[in-house]
């Protein structure tokens, strides 16, 4: 009996342990948790009726070649009216951005719920954007080796981050989320992977198998004819970041909740690796928008209180359940050509499509001739064929489209 006992305490405690996340010794050689520091004092920017803004400053734990960029200031957003101490999320931002404006909207949501939020610049970003470049512009490189540079680095700045935020007295130490916006998302989801500490995770338009998402992402048309140049094909680049992929370190045996928030006609990080992220998260939601990779924001209000609706629940220990109806409208940019119009450009919102992966659509479009309906059925790569229906009169139609 005393054996017994003993064994079931065993399968218990495995079963406890998967629940919490990846184990930190397993994980040691690749993401070691930063060294401890004192950090300074943070400093109050502003308040408002629903929260105060903070700075805090402090150093990355790993050095790169540009001083500028081994300084993470964050923003910190702490609710004025929150009961006890707060759940808080850290946010992360897109690839390439100049202004802290979507993180910032989800800020004051989460704080008028009741959550704090602590906003990080990745590395090469914003605050840390070296003399005579752009945000980002060094944060995506055509070298595998710079990749697992600042992915490393990334990870390890929002492990700071978690020390500080556990190292204050304000903040619920033991409910902390992330989220982050495309490549926001994908570092977010291999945080997800290496961090227990860590309690949920939202991913926007992001995913997983980061050399699939190089070789063929429309935002890495450069990166990747560099790197093809220079002899990598897409299998020898995946065995190369590795150390790095999210895919690596996903258990099927964690249960801390996700949100996987992907785009069906997404170009930037393609269905398929948000597919695989999800599919390696044993605890998760989807929502789909009917959308390219930027029109979620014709559509961010509602997904703000999305996500702040799912940290609301997870933070607080709560289920989750994704809006089981989100219009998102798929608006085409479009190169079009019939023989009573010629050739002319379009964009157009899809009224009806057959199935999800819109094979039979139609669509209503404003060109430089007036108003036009198309009805047609996909060819592949973003061609389709069809009838266009125009004042002049019906006729076949062949479109190229862009979704937004």
């Amino acid at each position: 009996m005393a054996r017994a006992i003993m064994a079931l305490a065993a399968v218990l405690a495995a079963s406890a342990a998967l629940a919490q996340g990846p184990n930190p010794a397993q994980l040691s050689d690749g993401f070691p948790l930063p060294p401890s520091i004192a950090f300074s004092e943070w400093r109050q920017v502003a308040r408002t009726d629903s929260y105060s803004e903070f700075r805090q400053v402090f150093p990355s734990a790993v050095a790169s070649r540009f001083p500028a960029n081994d300084t993470i200031e964050l923003q910190v957003f702490l609710p004025t009216d929150a009961v006890g101490s707060p759940p808080v999320a850290i946010l992360l931002h897109f690839w390439g951005a100049t202004d802290n404006a979507l993180e910032r909207d989800l800020a004051v949501e989460l704080a008028s719920r009741g959550i704090a939020s602590v906003v990080m610049p990745l590395p090469y970003h914003l605050t840390r954007t070296p003399a005579g470049y752009r945000s980002g512009e060094l944060a995506i490189q055509p070298d595998p080796e710079e990749l697992k540079q600042t992915m490393r680095q990334s990870v390890s700045d929002v492990q700071r981050t978690v020390d500080w935020i556990q190292s204050r007295r304000e903040f619920a130490g033991s409910s902390i989320g992330v989220t982050g916006v495309s490549l926001g998302a994908i570092v977010s989801s291999l945080v997800f992977a290496v961090e227990p500490r860590i309690k949920s995770a939202s991913f926007l338009l992001g995913g997983a198998d980061l050399a699939h998402i190089l070789m063929h992402s429309s935002r890495t048309v450069t990166q990747r004819r560099i790197l093809e140049s220079q002899g990598w094909t897409e299998d020898k680049l995946r065995e190369n970041l590795r150390p790095i992929e999210p895919l690596t370190y996903l258990s099927p045996g964690d249960l801390r909740p996700a949100y996987v928030i992907e785009a069906r006609n997404d170009t930037v990080v393609p269905p398929e690796d948000a597919d695989k992220l999800a599919s390696a998260l044993a605890n998760h939601t989807v929502l789909t928008l009917e959308t390219g990779h930027y029109g979620g924001f014709l559509v961010k209000d509602r997904l703000i209180r999305s996500i702040a609706a799912f940290f609301d629940a997870t933070l607080r220990g709560r289920p989750f359940s994704a809006p089981s109806k989100f219009y998102s409208p798929t608006i085409r940019f479009s190169l079009m050509a019939d023989t009573q119009n010629g050739l002319q450009i379009g964009a157009g919102l899809d009224i009806w499509r057959s199935n999800d992966r819109s094979d039979i659509f139609a669509t209503g479009f404003l060109t430089p001739t007036g108003p036009q309906a198309y009805f047609g059925f996909q060819l592949g790569k973003g061609v389709s064929l069809g009838a266009m229906f125009s004042r002049r009169g019906t006729s076949p139609g062949l479109v190229w489209s862009t979704i937004f």
